[in-house]
């Protein structure tokens, strides 16, 4: 597995790099970390200047990192690049032709540094890659599943294998979550299709929550509440689910608070 991982030296990009270790402990893994220099346009000899001493100060901290961080079967790497940081977060993956996109999130935690006017916002709207958001108080430690939120829509069916890769190789139990305003026979057809698929393609049975919300996000929320110990996988082309966290602010104040690692599958 090839993943990158954006590093500016903060904590909660540290904490994205070991979370990412620690996730893929023991497995065959290469990680790239991608230290992006935003371009100063100044006077060109103090530009050039002040472009010299970031690249040998990121390049002295990289080694560093690089040699803290690499234990057993994983690969470490290092890039500097120059220019917009999701802009070549994203050209970096896709030219590496990664599997994964990981990212801390700053401070205040859950999805309000993810959605108002950070990078991790702009490189899920540029990336083809999918993308793991990990706020800074997260830990591999106490995470035990992977809880899926599904609409059970025909654009879902590339995912679910990949997601299902995921858990194998991170060793988690994939939990269905389900929002819907009001059962109906054909929603809960729907849901026995899905059990039979998964066990079909996937080879076991996982456990379906089906919840009913009038809001999608506050049922996510609740579900999150009493299942702190996942990390919460979401497609990006559930449009319902993502123009309420991009669009209405009611919904995105309620996002705020969701405090585990976001999957986003693109």
């Amino acid at each position: 597995m090839k993943i990158i991982v954006p590093i500016d030296f903060s904590t909660n990009s540290v904490k994205a790099l070991e979370f990412a270790l620690g996730l893929h402990r023991g497995s065959k893994t290469t990680i790239v970390l991608c230290h992006v220099i935003e371009m100063i346009y100044d006077f060109a000899s103090q530009t050039a200047l002040a472009l010299d001493n970031m690249h040998a100060d990121a390049r002295k901290l990289l080694e560093e990192m690089v040699d803290k961080y690499s234990i057993g079967p994983i690969e470490i790497h290092s890039e500097i690049i120059e220019g917009t940081p999701s802009i070549n977060v994203t050209r970096l993956a896709e030219e590496l032709d990664a599997d994964l996109i990981i990212m801390g999130t700053h401070g205040m935690g859950g999805l309000k540094k993810i959605l108002v006017g950070s990078t991790a916002v702009n490189v899920i709207r540029e990336t083809t890659i999918p993308v793991l958001l990990v706020p800074e108080e997260s830990s591999t430690e106490q995470i035990k599943s992977l809880s899926f939120a599904l609409e059970v829509a025909d654009h879902e069916e590339k995912f679910i294998e990949k997601v299902n890769s995921y858990a194998s190789i991170w060793g988690l139990k994939i939990q269905i979550i389900h929002i819907i305003k009001s059962r109906s026979f054909v929603k809960e057809m729907a849901l026995n299709g899905l059990k039979n698929y998964f066990e079909k393609e996937a080879g076991y049975l996982p456990t379906i929550h089906q919840l009913e919300s009038e809001n999608v996000i506050s049922g996510i929320k609740s579900f999150v509440e009493e299942n702190p110990e996942s990390i919460l996988a979401m497609c990006h082309t559930q449009k319902s689910i993502w123009d309420q966290l991009l669009g209405k602010r009611k919904s995105i104040e309620m996002a705020y608070q969701v405090r585990v690692p976001l999957l986003v599958m693109v």
